[in-house]
């Protein structure tokens, strides 16, 4: 394919993670060091940024600065939940996609995302190549909840994971100093894929984790629940429950407390308060018994003091690729990652997946890996997820506090 020369945009959008700024750093750092690439844009707040004609000059950026985005959490550009509507549909946006990528000689376009931010992607692409417009887009994966199509896992999953193992860990200690004991509920992000839940499991490889874990791939039984946490209080007067916060009975309705007429930019149903429900419905079936509801929330998916160099590492990985493919002529895809786990240790490597096989389609746990009961994992999660959870984070501290990026921010005229 010939070289094709003009400027790139980056941009992020949706929730943000540990190590989306990896990626980022990795796309915009190949981006500068190319002879192709003429400019590196940065969109404000993902592809609103674009749509309103605010887009960051990474050129103008101090490099030293710019590398400390690798190990600084959330989205250093922006992020959002944007729902552009189908071209066929209302073309306007595109419109003004077009009309932008025109004004700054735009050849390359990077979104990265999870499953609705490849969705945008996909679209845009298809969309360019539509009206005939040179412009190589490709798809950079981000999602904690480590839920879109085609890849091993997703950079942000293996750093959340790490948190919410490690929590568990510490908090194991805390929920064992009394005498009497307590029942200990954890509330743990994940809509439909309980990828995240499921890595609660990982703290047991130090012998400290949860006694039962609940993931949305299954239907969830009450009756069986309170069971379950009965004949674990009366053998050792504590129990650890981990639960993904999408859980569902059988006819589907979720058992938080959250109404599902609230929801984010794409329609999909905020949930909360099911720690809370769950610890409510404990204390009516044990008397006497003392329980704490924990809902990790945010800080799941922002802990960079506690990030997976691994996922750091592959997260930057992956925006180097999306552009150094871009490059070669690649276009309408997204990186994904192709790993092997065997005698030889553990082994990623990059990939390209279409778009169009990607987009809105939901990676879930194996039944296989969740046991009979369904208020646990099997060890082939295990086996699965202990090796992206691995290494210790290089960051910056300064007075012994984390010295996170500081942006110029200089607005593209």
């Amino acid at each position: 394919m010939s070289e094709l020369k003009g400027a790139m945009i980056i941009g992020q959008s949706g929730g943000p993670s540990s190590v989306i700024n990896s990626s980022c750093y990795g796309a915009i750092k190949a981006g500068l060091d190319s002879d192709v690439i003429t400019k590196v844009y940065g969109a404000a707040n993902g592809i609103v940024g674009v749509l309103n004609d605010k887009l960051y000059v990474m050129d103008e950026e101090d490099p030293a600065e710019l590398e400390i985005m690798r190990y600084t959490p959330s989205s250093a550009l922006g992020s959002c939940r944007y729902k552009i509507a189908d071209p066929d549909v209302d073309d306007t946006d595109y419109k003004k996609i077009l009309e932008i990528f025109k004004k700054y000689d735009v050849r390359y376009f990077f979104y990265n995302g999870g499953n609705d931010s490849m969705d945008t992607c996909n679209k845009i692409s298809k969309y360019m190549n539509k009206v005939g417009y040179d412009c190589r887009v490709i798809g950079i994966p981000k999602t904690i909840d480590n839920d879109l199509y085609g890849t091993d896992h997703c950079p942000g999953f293996s750093s959340a994971a790490k948190y919410i193992a490690t929590s568990i860990v510490e908090v194991y200690q805390d929920s064992h100093v009394y005498d009497k004991g307590q029942v200990t509920i954890f509330e743990i992000m994940g809509r439909h894929a309980g990828w995240l839940a499921g890595a609660a499991s990982l703290a047991n490889v130090t012998g400290f984790g949860p006694d039962l874990v609940y993931l949305p791939e299954v239907d969830f039984n009450m009756d069986e629940f309170i069971e379950d946490v009965k004949a674990i209080w009366e053998k050792n007067h504590n129990v650890i429950v981990a639960v993904s916060e999408g859980i569902h009975y059988a006819d589907g309705t979720f058992v938080s407390e959250a109404k599902t007429s609230a929801t984010d930019g794409f329609g999909h149903a905020q949930l909360g308060g099911l720690a809370s429900r769950l610890a409510d419905v404990v204390k009516n079936a044990i008397d006497g018994v003392k329980v704490r509801p924990i809902e990790f929330s945010l800080l799941q998916r922002c802990a960079e003091h506690c990030a997976s160099q691994t996922d750091s590492d592959e997260a930057f990985m992956a925006g180097q690729a999306a552009v150094n493919e871009a490059i070669k002529g690649a276009t309408d895809k997204m990186v994904g990652f192709k790993c092997t786990r065997d005698a030889n240790g553990y082994k990623c490597e990059t990939e390209l997946l279409d778009l169009a096989k990607v987009a809105n389609y939901e990676k879930k746990v194996p039944v296989e890996w969740i046991n009979e009961r369904g208020n646990n994992v099997t060890d082939e999660f295990i086996k699965y997820a202990l090796p992206l959870i691995q290494g210790e984070i290089k960051m910056k501290w300064e007075n012994s506090l984390p010295r996170f990026v500081k942006l110029k921010k200089v607005v593209a005229k």
